[in-house]
């Protein structure tokens, strides 16, 4: 079995919430070892459910060492650089004025470890405000994916924090690249710095690029009601027996598709047979959908859509996601023990039999690891319990982030 792309490579984790712990969740599962340096109070996932561990915590802490440091005293940060000493990359998602109040700054880093590839992901790059506090809902409301998702006319977040996860995926590319630019002995620079606000823009690109075309081409800047009725039919259909059904309805072809399969009357194709066409009709092509979906149950529906090739799905609730038989693939989901409870996560999506079989660690309780690591940074019991007496470093307490009694 050959290596994975990054094994050997050892990356410290200085992350909270969401960001950081993505981006070295995708790094871990390419191989890499991530030590996880969380304070005495914990990364705050440990504590979202009921006092205890959040799915975020569980789904992207698998395959982790944590050490529990306290970087307000000497003897923390002295632990916490001897680790950078003996890491590949560091990736954190502090604020720039925690960083340096903590030592981990790049030009910090850049002192302790030369050879580190330093990744920081923050509110904003250079700029105006690039010293200013953001997260996932700021970026969201800052680059327009907010303004058209509004619940009872109030602009809301989304919800999953894809900002976040963008940003930990652009970060990994990042440090993908740098890694091989000092594979090559190129001498470039090899930091990594990811704004929110600046991958809220690229993922936005698309849109906001729209908008500055049609201000040109129509003299306004005029928008779709919102990407789900850009496309007439390519939307949620409720089926007779009250279950939803996803239309894929992207091009001519797939609504010629769609009026056979449902076995619409020949003025359907005939009048809307182009996506000009069914623009101009929205509202009446909305319904003939409607109608014809309102007249199939569901079994029988995706019966008819599959034979004639409509790309369609149910909408599904995620308590049924995994029972999927797509989702039941081997290698799309890994089986962690947590606590005596047992959870499936689905695994990065590349196909990939070297990790086939893998174990992975499980979720770490704060601290887990903490004088397994001092150890292989060469200190012995004596200085190790010299540094936990000091409160500098913390060892894994039982029952820490208890989750909170069911009430009967």
């Amino acid at each position: 079995m050959h290596q994975l792309p990054l094994a050997g490579r050892r990356i410290i984790e200085l992350g909270s919430m969401l960001a950081a712990p993505f981006a070295t969740h995708i790094l871990s599962q390419l191989g890499a070892e991530i030590i996880k340096v969380e304070p005495p109070a914990g990364d705050p996932t440990r504590k979202l459910v009921r006092g205890g561990p959040s799915g975020t915590f569980i789904a992207y802490s698998h395959g982790k060492r944590s050490i529990c440091l306290d970087l307000s005293l000497e003897g923390g940060r002295d632990v916490l650089y001897q680790l950078l000493k003996s890491a590949d990359g560091l990736v954190h998602n502090l604020a720039p004025k925690a960083a340096t109040k903590l030592g981990v700054s790049r030009e910090a880093c850049a002192t302790i470890n030369p050879n580190l590839i330093y990744c920081h992901i923050r509110g904003y790059g250079p700029g105006p405000q690039e010293n200013d506090l953001a997260s996932n809902p700021v970026a969201e409301a800052a680059t327009g994916a907010m303004e058209s998702n509004r619940i009872n006319g109030r602009p809301s977040r989304l919800g999953p924090s894809y900002h976040d996860q963008f940003a930990g995926a652009y970060a990994v590319i990042g440090m993908l690249g740098s890694f091989l630019q000092r594979a090559e002995n190129r001498e470039q620079e090899t930091h990594v710095e990811i704004g929110l606000y600046e991958t809220g823009l690229h993922i936005a690109a698309r849109d906001l690029v729209g908008v500055q075309l049609k201000t040109q081409l129509l003299g306004k800047a005029e928008r779709e009601p919102s990407g789900e009725f850009s496309m007439p039919g390519y939307g949620a259909y409720m089926t007779r027996d009250e279950r939803w059904i996803y239309l894929l309805m992207l091009t001519d072809a797939h609504w010629a598709k769609f009026c056979e399969a449902l076995q619409l009357p020949d003025t359907a194709t005939k009048d809307f047979g182009t996506l000009r066409e069914r623009k101009k009709a929205r509202e009446t092509v909305e319904e003939i959908v409607r109608e014809a979906m309102s007249r199939v149950d569901f079994d029988e529906a995706m019966q008819k859509l599959k034979i004639a090739g409509v790309g369609s799905t149910e909408v599904l609730p995620l308590e049924r996601v995994l029972d999927a038989p797509q989702a039941r693939q081997a290698g799309t989901l890994r089986a962690v023990k947590f606590r005596e409870l047992d959870f499936e996560i689905p695994e990065f999506p590349q196909k990939n039999d070297n990790r086939s079989g893998l174990y992975t660690l499980s979720p770490a309780e704060i601290g887990q690891h903490t004088r397994e690591i001092l150890h292989e940074l060469g200190l012995d019991d004596q200085v190790c319990d010299k540094l936990i007496a000091s409160g500098a470093v913390i060892e894994a307490t039982p029952g820490s982030f208890s989750w909170a009694p069911v009430r009967k």
